[in-house]
């Protein structure tokens, strides 16, 4: 594997798609097609996923489909679907048992991304004259319902750092294990702490992605797009002792990746987000925190010290400022609370 993370990712991204493919209808290449300059090979493999759910939902539950084969729906098949059999589908998403036995639920949000999915479908082949209707637009997206917004308090996220930090708590077993690991795992989370990357922006850092001498670093966005941000001087001192453990490991010369894993090789999402929750059910028992978490905390803590909205939205990587009012509720409650008395009656 190269050092070029996002590389491999979408390489082998495709590759799993080029297989899914084959299980899916043979009009669905031209849609995959069409799509890929405006989608990240994630989103097309999230997109086939949905796909094939709702292809077998029709095989199996919709008369005018029933037992074909799932290669063998055509086109014309599709212009046979409407509006009430989508209804009917998103119903059956609530709770639905797999091929494998697994039994699937969907909250609103899972269904909508659904939904999103076939909109795509449906408006890419009416648009070319494909379809003779896009019924998916006329099915109405599933209400959200706000969630509450998880976040780490000042003196957690000092409780967090001190685990972190010390290793108290754990058994002496976990201390013997977690001892070779802190330094890194320190660094990480002080990064998620000061910073707000996503965990898969930290797994695709490399070593030669950080500049000292500006206490910056380089960080590709979802979508491709590479940034620049920055971390304070405390954030530089643990980073650079932990730089100084990583040369202690006597790595091949052409392994870059910043942060490794315990078998030297990059890390992994899943092994990020397990070191997180490792530390924080110390810290804060109750509560469920992930890398997003941290995220959502450091946005919460820039927005307290700067109370503008639209620098937090640009550090977070957010296109649309409305998104960071919506992940972050507190954010918007504190700027509505911030204008009162502003206008006076007298």
């Amino acid at each position: 594997m190269s050092n070029n993370y996002y590389l491999d990712r979408n390489r082998n991204n495709m590759r799993k798609l080029n297989e899914m493919l084959k299980d899916l209808p043979t009009f669905c290449s031209i849609f995959f097609i069409g799509i890929q300059d405006t989608t990240t090979p994630l989103t097309r493999i999230n997109y086939a996923i949905d796909l094939k759910t709702f292809f077998n939902y029709l095989i199996t539950y919709e008369p005018d489909f029933s037992n074909k084969p799932l290669n063998a729906i055509t086109l014309n098949d599709i212009d046979n679907v409407t509006s009430q059999m989508i209804e009917r589908y998103m119903a059956y998403l609530s709770y639905y048992d797999k091929e494998n036995g697994a039994v699937i639920t969907n909250s609103e949000r899972g269904k909508l991304r659904k939904l999103s999915s076939l909109r795509a479908f449906f408006k890419y082949f009416f648009n070319r004259d494909m379809l003779k209707a896009n019924v998916a637009s006329k099915v109405s997206s599933p209400k959200l319902h706000e969630k509450p917004i998880i976040k780490l308090e000042p003196q957690e996220t000092q409780e967090l750092m001190y685990y972190c930090e010390t290793l108290n708590g754990f058994s002496n077993h976990q201390q013997k294990y977690n001892e070779k690991f802190k330094i890194r795992d320190n660094a990480i989370i002080s990064l998620f702490l000061t910073t707000g990357i996503r965990v898969s922006e930290c797994v695709g850092l490399n070593v030669d992605d950080f500049n000292f001498n500006l206490n910056s670093f380089r960080v590709t966005r979802k979508g491709g797009n590479q940034v620049i941000l920055y971390f304070g001087e405390e954030t530089s001192k643990i980073l650079q002792d932990y730089l100084k453990y990583r040369d202690t490991l006597n790595l091949p010369k052409e392994e870059r990746a910043m942060f490794l894993s315990s078998q030297n090789k990059r890390m992994m999402v899943r092994t990020m987000e397990y070191l997180v929750k490792k530390y924080s059910k110390l810290a804060t028992p109750l509560k469920n925190i992930t890398p997003h978490k941290l995220r959502s905390t450091y946005g919460t803590n820039l927005y307290n010290e700067t109370k503008d909205i639209y620098i937090v939205a640009e550090v977070l990587g957010h296109k649309d400022v409305n998104t960071t009012k919506k992940h972050y509720a507190a954010i918007s409650d504190d700027i509505r609370r911030s204008v009162a008395g502003k206008v006076k009656l007298k």
